[in-house]
């Protein structure tokens, strides 16, 4: 047998070079047959592993593995996350980090990998498995147990997780490694442990595992009874509504599900993650579904009989926690790649890849289609909606100071149809899924399933990375922005053209929405000077955030004005900078939404008060708590 001598560390970076992707193949227009699966690797260096995997990459190049360098763990991990999802999960970044602060910070990113089910592999250095020294320096001693690290707190937000304590297991981890981070039911946060004496510990490798291997990606078909028994519940069903959330872009199954939409007239709403899987302008798109949900996609919703679930996880704002499918009699059919999903809400379960079973549908579905008095009452909600829409979007004159939602009017003037726009936290993600018109397939980039705040600027990193000919915006509001600015950094040092849109609120302006309606008062979410009462109402605090931007290395254009922001975002697109337009906003809500009747959201409020404001949230709570319901 063959081998090659090298330490851990270095065989792993060449391994990591050799393994690809496929979906498709040859047979998909215009798309290489194979992909590489780990495409780059961040990294911040300390103790633990800027001998082992630091080295590795320095000695191997960057035509082997290219090295990106990081300002915060969690950052990196979201700008990996942000390439993945661009990349429809078939190709992942690697991060590397020390032990101790730097492993830890990993598990935030790791979350919200692991519950929007994109890839990314994480390299955490760990203390010694020689233990020439116990403890070493960031180490957590645990009396009960010699072999637990802090990495073992990145176990339960993990899709698979090892602990590399012998170069020879090496060899089974990383094809573990792989084998989830392919797989499209299982993907997540994968991560492997590296010992720090163990990352630079030589082995004789065979040369068998530096060879060229493909991780097919599948696209299954749904099984021929369950499709037959869900193609009977569409004919039978008077008024079917699809909702098509992220598993429709993972697959790649936009144009299936158009084509299903244009032969059957079935309307579509969208989750958060599904947006844009039809365009806006599609007669059956109805817009978001949901707690953050438009008033038409949720009133079709609750008079549902029949709702087709496309790659959704059914989240509570999906659901308006239980309470939005209302009709007597309502079911369901999933199709997810995922039998954990798609047997929810007691449905008739097609397990099947998104756009094979989208695809299986329609040819089943052969000449039925809804009513015309069906698609004349969507299509006329529809049209009032985007009134609605239009009129949020419309200012009186453009010498006054903007709205969010003229904000977002004004970007979605400049924006072309192959621009991507990031969001996760705050009060934007509700009101770009009410108001967005979503032009293209990967246009709409909400993280919304961890709502991370400080996810917007490194993940848009990352899709620039994915798409470098596209324009990216990081939409942030002030309170998400000074959670991880660090990454304007790397965009200035790399010349990564991002530009980032800077709402000023002088505050949590969701929660506090939130707090006021739960009976909070706003407690805690304000951005002021304490008051005389010890209360946060004083003055807005004298921050002043695009200073800060520029101090970074950033482009900054301020805009006081709608007239000044629509120039400003003109500006900022047409730069090959990375580029901050900053505005400060009225904070009257001039959003269009659901009545609170179709989309509530069960946040529970105190059972017991003395303050007015809790007691009436309370009453309110009991009677909206009334009408969940458990779909059997």
């Amino acid at each position: 047998m063959t081998t090659r001598r090298l330490t851990v560390a270095q065989a792993l970076v060449r391994f990591l070079a050799h393994q690809y992707t496929e979906r498709d193949g040859s047979a998909a227009p215009g798309a290489p047959p194979r992909q590489r699966l780990v495409n780059a690797c961040w990294g911040i260096f300390g103790h633990g592993n800027v001998a082992g995997i630091g080295q590795a990459l320095l000695e191997a190049g960057p035509d082997t593995m290219p090295y990106l360098q990081g300002r915060n763990e969690q950052a990196m991990v979201h700008a990996a996350v942000g390439y993945a999802r661009q990349r429809d999960r078939l190709s992942a970044h690697a991060v590397t980090t020390s032990i101790g602060p730097g492993a830890t910070n990993l598990v935030t990113g790791a979350a919200l990998a692991t519950v929007n089910r994109l890839p990314v592999l994480l390299l955490p250095g760990d203390i010694f498995a020689t233990r020439p020294a116990d403890p070493v320096l960031q180490q957590l001693e645990v009396p009960y147990a010699g072999d637990v690290s802090v990495n073992d707190a990145l176990r339960p937000v993990s899709r698979y997780f090892d602990r590399v304590t012998r170069p020879e297991a090496l060899v089974p981890a990383a094809l573990q490694a792989m084998r989830v981070l392919a797989d499209p039911v299982e993907t997540g946060a994968v991560t492997l442990a590296l010992p720090q004496d163990v990352q630079a510990e030589a082995y004789d490798w065979p040369e068998e595992f530096f060879a060229d291997r493909v991780w097919r990606v599948p696209r299954p078909a749904p099984d021929a009874t369950a499709l037959a028994e869900a193609v009977r519940a569409v004919r039978a069903a008077e008024r079917p509504l699809i909702i098509a959330g992220g598993g429709v872009h993972h697959s790649e199954a936009e144009d299936a599900l158009r084509a299903l939409a244009d032969a059957t007239g079935i309307p579509v709403a969208s989750t958060q993650a599904g947006k844009g899987s039809l365009r806006h302008d599609h007669p059956a798109d109805v817009g978001g579904i949901g707690h953050t949900g438009t008033a038409t996609a949720d009133a079709l919703a609750r008079q549902a009989d029949l709702v087709i679930g496309v790659g959704t996880r059914y989240t509570d704002f999906t659901t308006a926690s239980s309470t939005l499918f209302a009709a007597p009699g309502v079911r369901f059919v999933n199709l997810n790649i995922a039998s954990f999903d798609a047997h929810k809400l007691a449905a008739t379960s097609l397990v099947a890849d998104a756009r094979a079973g989208l695809q299986a549908l329609t040819e089943a579905l052969s000449g039925h289609r809804v009513t015309r008095a069906y698609e004349a009452e969507y299509g006329a909600a529809k049209t009032r909606w985007e009134t609605l829409v239009d009129a949020a979007y419309a200012a009186p004159d453009d010498s006054v100071r903007p709205s969010q939602a003229q904000v977002l009017g004004a970007l979605d003037a400049t924006v072309g149809d192959q621009d991507v726009v990031i969001n996760a936290a705050g009060s934007l993600p509700g009101d770009l899924h009410k108001l967005w018109r979503a032009r293209s397939r990967r246009q709409y980039h909400l993280e919304y399933g961890y709502s991370c705040m400080g996810y917007e600027i490194p993940a848009a990193i990352g899709v620039r990375l994915a798409v470098p000919d596209r324009p990216v915006w990081a939409l942030v509001g002030d309170g998400t922005y000074l959670m991880m600015p660090t990454e304007i950094v790397t965009a200035v040092q790399e010349g990564i053209n991002i530009n980032v849109v800077l709402v000023q609120n002088h505050g949590y302006a969701s929660i506090g929405g939130l707090s006021e309606a739960t009976g909070a008062e706003r407690f805690g979410t304000a951005y002021r000077y304490r008051a005389a009462d010890g209360s946060y109402t004083g003055d807005p605090l004298p921050v002043d955030l695009a200073a800060n931007a520029a101090s970074l290395g950033m482009h900054v254009i301020r805009a006081s004005t709608v007239g000044g922001l629509r120039a400003a975002l003109a500006a900022a697109r047409a730069d090959e900078r990375p580029t901050c337009v900053y505005v400060e906003t009225e904070t009257a809500d001039t959003v269009p939404g659901a009545p609170a009747a179709q989309a509530w959201w069960d946040v529970p409020v105190a059972e017991t008060a003395t303050r007015p404001a809790a007691v009436a949230a309370r009453e309110e709570y009991d009677r909206h708590a009334a009408d969940r319901r458990r779909h059997l």
